[in-house]
């Protein structure tokens, strides 16, 4: 069962601080993913920045998302 997503952060360089319902705090890094469409749409900080939670999961202007198992299990748990 995945764990909520409560708020994510944009960070220099398309990195997303990450903090879920259980106080877990996490950091993905988007690189991999902006070379892809749809991703490539928010490939500039203007639009990169606009990321919202919703649902559990992150959401950027024209319903571009990522999965909500791909952001916990790609990226690197942060210390407390």
């Amino acid at each position: 069962m995945l764990i909520d997503l409560i708020s994510a952060t944009p960070l220099p360089e398309f990195h997303l601080d990450l903090v879920y319902k259980n106080g877990e705090r996490r950091r993905f890094d988007m690189r991999p993913l902006l070379a892809m469409r749809p991703w490539s749409a928010i490939a500039r900080d203007q639009q990169f920045e606009q990321v919202k939670v919703m649902h559990g999961s992150v959401l950027w202007p024209g319903e571009i998302d990522v999965a909500p198992e791909t952001l916990y299990d790609d990226s690197v748990p942060l210390s407390p």
